[in-house]
């Protein structure tokens, strides 16, 4: 069973979704405790980090977006819409910024799976993970006013 926590920033943006958008984002907790990887679509492709993110489409244009810290834990970063005429809705765009890289270019970019050949997700090591955390936490801040306290980690994910 996958343990799934979540960034303060994707724990804020979780408690906005309502009706079906919630619906499928309890669903997608529930099949990635139950299944890890296996239940995401895809990673992206790009500089490092972003190959090491998986995305899963919830409902309509909204997305999660999240990492493994290892083969049992995941970590939601961020969940929110793929609007691609607004950089500062659209969910990939706010992951570019997270992790630090430019957006790519016009490349046709490939999504492959979650998991590895061997079966296993693809990792962040822990320091990079606290600095997610701290960067989401800053990302939050900055662009929808100051958030509560977390601890390093994110919160546990609720239902």
């Amino acid at each position: 069973m996958t343990d799934v926590f979540e960034t303060f920033l994707a724990a804020r943006e979780v408690s906005r979704l309502r009706g079906e958008a919630r619906k499928a984002y309890e669903v997608f907790l529930r099949e990635i405790e139950r299944a890890g990887c296996r239940a995401l679509g895809y990673r992206v492709t790009g500089p490092e980090p972003l190959p090491r993110v998986c995305v899963k489409h919830l409902w309509g244009r909204d997305r999660a977006v999240l990492t493994f810290l290892d083969e049992d834990s995941a970590l939601v970063l961020l969940v929110g819409q793929h609007v691609v005429d607004d950089p500062d809705r659209n969910v990939y765009d706010l992951l570019y910024r997270l992790v630090g890289v430019e957006p790519p270019g016009d490349a046709k970019r490939t999504k492959p799976l979650c998991c590895g050949e061997d079966g296993s997700p693809s990792r962040f090591d822990e320091g990079l993970i606290e600095d997610l955390v701290d960067r989401a936490r800053e990302l939050a801040r900055s662009h929808r006013g100051h958030v509560g306290k977390e601890d390093r980690t994110g919160r546990r994910a609720t239902r």
